[in-house]
């Protein structure tokens, strides 16, 4: 059994520069598990239709995004299931949703690792 195509989910915006910074985060997650790959919600792409239908294309069933957000809002609670759902019926997928990265405590540890850095460039 092949593992699923793992989706790193954005919102999406219409300005490049935001997309890059998704992008260059997504960068060692991608460098480092096969078959991973960047997608937007809205407003960019690729979009989670292009990478499902190129992963189903590639023989690829089982997807997992992984949303890059910082809480489940509505577009976690609400439209992200129901665009799940049409995908999954429109492309004969399975497509699991993780929950927002922001949960996972491993985030604020590295916020933390941040602000500390930042602390130690700051002159006193």
């Amino acid at each position: 059994m092949n593992s699923p195509r793992i989706i790193l989910l954005a919102h999406g915006s219409s300005d490049k520069r935001w997309c890059e910074t998704f992008e260059q985060l997504a960068a060692p997650t991608l460098a480092s598990v096969d078959n991973a790959r960047v997608a937007y919600m809205e407003l960019a792409e690729p979009s989670m239709d292009t990478v499902i239908k190129e992963g189903v294309a590639e023989g690829t069933t089982e997807f997992t995004i992984i949303p890059l957000f910082l809480a489940a809002g509505r577009h976690l609670r609400k439209d992200v299931p129901a665009m799940i759902e049409e995908l999954e019926k429109a492309h004969g997928a399975t497509i699991q949703l993780a929950p927002p990265i922001g949960e996972n405590p491993l985030l604020g540890q590295a916020i933390r690792d941040v602000v500390m850095l930042q602390l130690e460039q700051t002159p006193a």
